[in-house]
């Protein structure tokens, strides 16, 4: 017995020294050590041993499973620093390369617009109130004091759903349902995405953002429309900024006013930028007309306001001298990451 638990130790010696890898290495273990191995085979013959010599050929099997696993620990430490270097090598890193630099995220052109925008009149008061894309014709057209005979209406300038619903054209709205609550006074402003049966160019998309603007309260001017779209401009484009309104007409204001601030890349000298007029216009604005207010269940006797519309695109191009409003919604990463 002793001879063959020798043979066999020398046996797996043998083939351990001779495995390539682990894998080679693990069937070894099963081959001596597995249920069915040779070393168990022999325990399971004991039984046929004499019980005076047992205990020393048990002795014999455990020294002989022991020598056998020191061999199987050591070669595998061998064979697994081995793969190891292998894959270092292969894995090789030059420390002294510049890394990579991560691509983050930051803010949409309009999206910074904006939010300059809404600090600006935050700042004098006013809240920020959202409504619904898809509205009813009456609000986005009746209760603005626009008839249904009026071009605006035409299918061809608006998207309509049905007879009376349609996507907004336009932020006003949201105003109308605002004086509809009756909670007065007003200061607000209605940013928000619009439609209008546009062809795509540089300066025109069937959707866009506008920002619009409403006060109402008692004893409410046209000064003071004038007062506050003029910190409004020197707030964002610069405080040299200067405003020129002129008459117009919208049939939600009565009287009503196209407003120009004086180019902030030339001063108002005339440049390429301003098409040499020295002014850029921006905005449309005028005094609530009394129709609207009736409409909406306020008595035009009692309470007066004024209220604007401003394009977010139109702020954006402006401040970020853009040419192409395309630019604005193609995501091309090469433009966008210079914001």
């Amino acid at each position: 017995m002793k001879e063959r638990l020798q043979e066999l130790a020398e046996n797996a010696r043998v083939r351990i020294e001779e495995s390539e890898g682990l894998d080679k290495l693990n069937d070894v273990r099963v081959a001596y050590l597995g249920k069915k191995g040779e070393l168990t085979a022999i325990l399971k013959g004991m039984k046929d041993v004499s019980p005076e010599e047992r205990p020393k050929v048990g002795q014999l099997v455990n020294e002989t499973r022991v020598k056998i696993e020191t061999l199987l620990e050591e070669s595998r430490q061998k064979l697994e620093e081995a793969v190891r270097e292998e894959k270092m090598k292969a894995e090789v890193i030059d420390v002294t390369l510049p890394a990579k630099k991560s691509r983050i995220g930051h803010r949409h052109p309009n999206s910074i617009a904006l939010e300059e925008v809404e600090h600006i009149f935050i700042g004098m008061g006013y809240e920020v109130v959202e409504g619904p894309e898809v509205e009813y014709a009456d609000y986005n057209f009746t209760k603005l004091n626009i008839p249904e005979n009026h071009p605006a209406r035409d299918e061809q300038d608006t998207f309509f759903i049905n007879d009376s619903i349609l996507l907004r054209s336009q932020t006003s709205p949201v105003q109308a349902r605002a004086m509809e609550k009756g909670k007065l006074p007003i200061r607000m402003i209605a940013p928000g995405r619009v439609f209008r049966s546009d062809e795509v160019d540089a300066t025109h998309s069937p959707s866009f953002h506008q920002i619009e603007g409403l006060v109402i309260d008692k004893n409410i001017t046209f000064a003071d429309l004038k007062g506050t779209l003029e910190v409004f401009a020197k707030e964002l484009f610069g405080p040299e900024t200067k405003t020129k309104f002129r008459p117009h007409h919208f049939p939600f204001t009565e009287p009503s006013a196209e407003v120009d601030v004086s180019c902030f890349k030339c001063g108002g000298k005339g440049c390429r930028f301003c098409k040499g007029s020295g002014w850029i216009e921006i905005l449309g604005c005028g005094t609530v007309h009394p129709n609207v207010l009736r409409m909406c269940g306020i008595n035009p006797e009692e309470y007066t306001g004024f209220a604007f519309g401003v394009g977010l695109e139109r702020i954006a191009l402006l401040k970020y001298e853009i040419d192409d409003m395309r630019l604005l919604y193609e995501n091309d990463v090469r433009f966008l990451k210079q914001f």
